[in-house]
């Protein structure tokens, strides 16, 4: 076969180091686009960029030789150098160490879009633990609570 053809589509999800709330509405609207930016430059589509102080979701589509944790690697330890590097933000930004990611189907884009880009409103009603430990039992993902928040 001449070409490889893919529509690898994830939903990732990942948080702030201890769950701080470092990224502020200002710091969103930059960080968003910035790590939309890293996507791209790694050949991948950033279809949805979202969160709230905490955490962010991310709705990206990778290119085939680009593994889930390799794209993560890149997205993380850039963006939090970049977050770390501006003088309007504390100096220990961090992502945490861990990451959750679902596969989706194209039939499914637009509603994970729509989930992403609701998620101010969403986490009033439901913190991210809470988020989280219903994505993981929807994609019937084995997890032990004991380690969830190392």
């Amino acid at each position: 076969m001449p070409s490889t053809y893919t529509n690898l589509l994830y939903h990732i999800v990942f948080s702030t180091k201890d769950r701080r709330p470092y990224i502020n509405p200002k710091l969103r609207t930059e960080l968003h686009p910035y790590m939309g930016g890293i996507i791209a430059d790694a050949r991948g589509e950033a279809i949805e960029i979202g969160g709230v102080e905490d955490h962010v979701h991310l709705l990206v589509k990778l290119p085939a030789d680009l593994a889930a944790s390799d794209a993560l690697r890149l997205i993380k330890s850039n963006s939090s150098k970049w977050a770390g590097e501006r003088p309007d933000l504390v100096r220990t930004f961090a992502w945490q160490t861990g990451y959750s990611a679902f596969t989706v189907s194209k039939s499914q884009v637009p509603s994970v879009r729509k989930y992403i880009k609701n998620q101010v409103q969403h986490h009033r009603r439901l913190t991210f633990k809470q988020e989280l430990v219903s994505l993981l039992v929807k994609h019937e993902i084995e997890y032990d609570r004991r380690f969830l928040w190392d």
